[in-house]
């Protein structure tokens, strides 16, 4: 949600920002709206006034038995009612305008994000390792197959395209992984692990700008609610409605649960294995933070999921995503690019993104600043890292000629010191 404030003071700049998202000015009829409403409303409390006052006159003209003024005022109070209704009304729809009009706009980018129209215009940061040399590298759906590990069709044949049923050693090492990755973000990096509900309501899904323009994206329920699409939604809404304590502040959450997506813009993409499902599993991060230290924070956050791949010694890169491949609700975002050997090439593990003030207006979640004054938090969010892929990644990256897979040192502890698959 956007500041009204800010708008009405920088309405050029706000413009500027929309225009870095190749979006059209939205000042004007923004500000147009903000106008009407404010007349109205100033219309409304000077009618609501005068009723008031009119009723305390009626009530001196009856101690003082003056019938015929209380009557009188009386009959003017009544005349009133129309207004007021009208006005009431026109107050609702005009404040139920501008809402639906604010929230459907997305953040304004920070300066430093790059102006571009899709991914291939994302701007590349660093690398971390190199691509392993394998002669003919198997991708990991016929890796999983060919172990008997892996079902795509069994899950078809209970859930429909997008979904897979693991089992054995593959399962196992799933599980591997995301008990790997909290361990290290809560025993190295600060975070707290939650157990949140997977099952949201609309207030908690639109908090974090997934509602109400991606409902199309999102599973819901017969009973209003929501199926999680990543953990942020709950994680982020840990503070919905709250005054946070200054001193409480960074908090820092991280949960591992299934995602639930439609994906119903990626027709015909990543119909292939387990890139692109319905439903997968991610270990995600959260950071509640004062304003000032929410650049330094996007930048730890970042360090943190690379720490996943490169404990996995998996190679990487990252890259700064552009404007027009950003997300509604981020201000900058890192992305963390995986490299597998089957496609030749990096693809998205991690998205980090800041989100500035934007997500705790939509929350109401706000701390004390220095000066004692009431703010909104920063809010962040990024995956440390998506379990699904990163078992895609060690699957590819592990094999061997013969179709086996390595278990990275740092998972064999979760495995009972298993050193292979397959």
């Amino acid at each position: 949600m956007h500041d009204i404030k800010f708008i009405r003071e920088h309405p050029d700049a706000f413009d500027g920002g929309l225009a870095l998202r190749d979006l059209p000015p939205q000042s004007a009829q923004i500000l147009d709206l903000d106008a009407r409403l404010r007349a109205v409303t100033t219309e409304l409390q000077e009618a609501l006034s005068k009723r008031n006052a009119m009723s305390k006159e009626i009530g001196k003209a009856k101690a003082q038995k003056n019938e015929d003024e209380a009557q009188r005022l009386m009959a003017e109070v009544e005349a009133m009612k129309g207004f007021i209704a009208e006005k009431t009304e026109d107050e609702r729809a005009f404040a139920e305008a501008l809402r639906a009009l604010l929230m459907s706009i997305p953040n304004l980018p920070d300066p430093s994000t790059p102006h571009g129209l899709d991914e291939t215009q994302n701007v590349e940061i660093r690398r971390h390792g190199d691509p392993k040399s394998i002669s003919s590298p198997q991708d990991h759906v016929s890796l999983g197959e060919a172990n008997g590990l892996m079902d795509f069709e069994a899950a078809a044949r209970m859930s429909g395209a997008r979904f897979v049923a693991l089992k054995g050693d593959l399962a196992r090492l799933e599980r591997a992984l995301a008990s790997f990755m909290l361990d290290l973000h809560t025993q190295e990096h600060g975070y707290t692990e939650v157990s949140p509900p997977l099952l949201v309501r609309d207030e908690a899904m639109f908090g974090t700008g997934q509602l109400p323009k991606f409902a199309e994206d999102q599973f819901g329920t017969t009973d209003e609610r929501w199926l999680i699409p990543t953990a942020e939604v709950p994680l982020t809404n840990m503070v919905y409605d709250q005054m946070v304590a200054a001193a409480d502040l960074p908090l820092r959450f991280t949960a591992y649960t299934p995602c639930f997506r439609k994906e119903a813009g990626s027709a015909g993409r990543d119909t292939r294995g387990m890139i692109r499902l319905h439903q997968f599993s991610k270990v995600e991060l959260v950071s509640i933070v004062p304003p000032q230290i929410s650049a330094d924070e996007h930048e730890r956050m970042t360090s943190a999921a690379e720490t996943v791949l490169q404990r996995l010694d998996l190679p990487y890169r990252v890259v700064t995503l552009c404007t027009g491949d950003m997300g509604f609700s981020a201000v900058k975002t890192f992305d963390l690019e995986v490299w597998l050997p089957s496609q030749a090439q990096y693809r998205e593990i991690s998205s980090c993104s800041n989100c500035g003030d934007f997500q705790a207006r939509r929350m109401n979640s706000r701390t004390k600043g220095e000066d004692g004054k009431s703010q909104f938090v920063h809010t962040l969010n990024g995956s440390g890292v998506a379990v699904g892929r990163a078992l895609v990644a060690v699957m590819e990256n592990y094999q061997d000629d013969n179709g086996r897979i390595a278990v990275p040192d740092v998972l064999q502890p979760y495995m009972g010191g298993q050193s292979h698959i397959g």
